[in-house]
């Protein structure tokens, strides 16, 4: 942690205001944030690569959430830029397909560590340009770094069983074979990760990868495919086998809408998840969906406080309320509710809110300024509906996109804007008496993605993760609901989507099935004993 925080001191930029700050219009330019070219970032960039970078579309600035300044452009995709891309992609996954899965990991490995070597600029590019703190950014790219290690094994464990036959010199097995191309559309609050979780195991399995980030942090896609660029290249194998199309909603609707898209992943919001989904049903193709969660923690009067506290605002104020594993309700049995929300309250009024890139910091800002106005209408309506603030609830005044984390007590656990998430920091802190009761409440939200609970009783333990407990794909004992490690299954259910990614055996949906039978005897028995003779 110190080495970390040492080298935000020297990798991160320079406060606005300073001379330095006042030389040129874009962060790049100015001599504190020098650090950016070491990613190979420029004033304006190229936002696609097939083998060559390039593009012929918009160009695009992103902005520093900490204080809304213009840090670069990027030049966007065209609609020509994309189908080029898509037709180069297609051609690199008939070389990448023939290359045996092993030799694939160690390509993949290579890239981890390519990505190992620049995680600390790389994480401060996150922090600066998406908004969450330094220690943060860094961990997301060690997600990356993380599961490329767990690709390199899973390289040399995929496939199928051998089944028993039922017909005598028969062999009955499964066959595993890369859908082909791959698209994944990633969103802006883990700009990296989830590309990653996405893209190596993708690769390993034999699949080309096509990228569309989120339009605001297109400069963290350009530089993280400049590193896995620079490995592919050096391996001589096709750069398009990472392509990248940075773009809006147009590149978006392309991919979903398009039949040589083979597996459409995609992270984002649930309204826009639908629609991708139905695009993509519409032409009978497969899609990943990892979408909305409306989150919830159940505190049970055996619980230990002492994890307890620390959970509970780890979850909901952990990069500024806007992961899709954030905690937005907080259920508290009632004999300890008003305890509970004091002690939770005294935490709250020591985060240290300030600069992403500063080393004390624990909370920085929105990622955007519509954030900011989506948090301001959601504070209103819980008071509309009843709810009372107890902590928080209101703009900081300073430079950039900060908001007060927030604690609403009063509501209803079925109140709208309860069940509405609202991607900032805001918990809504509940009251329950029984445990069936609360169960049910976790589970009435549409989104199913991650919730636990604190108790001791083993009983209830049990129950809650059995057939009547929580719904969610991610459910948890004693721990939050963030957090989640690289070696399970992520996602979750309903309105989530039910799209899984990263470990456990994630990698079967970038996978098509084949059950194959091979007679090797000179007889042609059939299935059931039928004869047709």
């Amino acid at each position: 942690m110190l080495r970390l925080r040492l080298a935000a001191a020297v990798l991160l930029p320079l406060r606005p205001g300073t001379a330095a700050a006042a030389m040129s219009t874009l962060l790049i330019s100015q001599p504190g944030y020098a650090w950016l070219r070491e990613l190979g970032l420029q004033e304006e960039n190229p936002g696609v690569y097939n083998g060559r970078w390039g593009g012929r579309g918009q160009v695009v600035t992103t902005f520093c959430p900490a204080n809304n300044e213009p840090i670069a452009s990027v030049r966007q995709a065209s609609l020509e830029d994309y189908e080029e891309t898509v037709k180069k992609a297609k051609e690199a996954w008939k070389v990448w397909a023939n290359i045996p899965a092993p030799k694939r990991g160690e390509i993949v490995r290579q890239i981890g560590d390519a990505l190992r070597q620049k995680i600390k600029v790389l994480g401060s590019l996150v922090s600066l340009e998406m908004g969450k703190i330094f220690v943060e950014g860094v961990g997301e790219v060690q997600e990356y770094v993380d599961v490329c290690d767990y690709a390199v094994g899973l390289s040399r464990m995929i496939g199928g069983p051998i089944l028993p036959s039922e017909r005598p010199g028969h062999a009955l097995i499964e066959q595993w074979n890369p859908v082909g191309l791959v698209g994944i559309i990633t969103a802006f609050n883990f700009p990296v990760a989830v590309y990653g979780w996405n893209s190596a195991i993708a690769m390993i399995c034999g699949n080309a990868c096509l990228w569309k980030g989120a339009p605001t942090t297109s400069l963290i896609s350009v530089a993280v495919t400049k590193i896995i660029a620079e490995v592919l290249e050096d391996n001589k194998v096709p750069g398009a086998i990472c392509s990248l199309v940075c773009g809006g909603a147009d590149i978006g609707t392309a991919m979903a809408k398009d039949e040589r898209m083979d597996l459409l992943s995609f992270t984002g919001s649930t309204k826009v998840g639908k629609q991708v989904a139905l695009m993509v049903q519409e032409r009978f193709g497969r899609s990943l969906l990892e979408l909305g969660g409306n989150n919830a923690i159940i505190v049970f009067e055996d619980a230990d406080m002492n994890l307890v506290i620390p959970s509970a605002l780890f979850a909901a104020v952990g990069t500024a309320g806007q992961r899709c594993t954030t905690a937005r309700r907080l259920f508290l049995h009632e004999s300890i509710h008003d305890d509970v929300v004091t002690k939770l309250a005294k935490a709250y009024a020591q985060v240290r809110i300030g600069d992403p890139w500063d080393s004390d910091t624990l909370y920085g800002p929105l990622h955007t300024k519509d954030a900011v106005k989506m948090f301001l209408d959601a504070i209103e309506q819980a008071k509309q509906q009843g709810g009372s603030v107890v902590y928080g609830g209101k703009v900081i005044n300073r430079p950039g996109n900060y908001v007060e984390p927030t604690i609403v007590t009063g509501l209803p656990h079925n109140a709208p804007v309860v069940h509405t998430e609202t991607f900032a920091p805001i918990l809504y802190v509940l009251k329950f008496k029984e445990e069936e009761e609360v169960f049910a409440w976790n589970n009435e939200v549409k989104q199913g993605l991650s919730s636990s609970i604190f108790t001791k009783d083993l009983g209830r333990i049990f129950r809650w993760l059995g057939p009547k407990g929580s719904d969610c794909g991610i459910v948890n004992v004693n721990i939050p609901t963030s957090g989640a490690e690289i070696g399970g299954a992520f996602g979750g259910e309903k309105h989530t989507g039910g799209g899984r990614e990263s470990g456990s055996d994630s990698w079967k949906l970038y996978m098509r099935r084949s059950t194959c039978t091979i007679n090797y005897s000179k007889d042609l028995p059939l299935a059931q004993g039928i004869k047709f003779q």
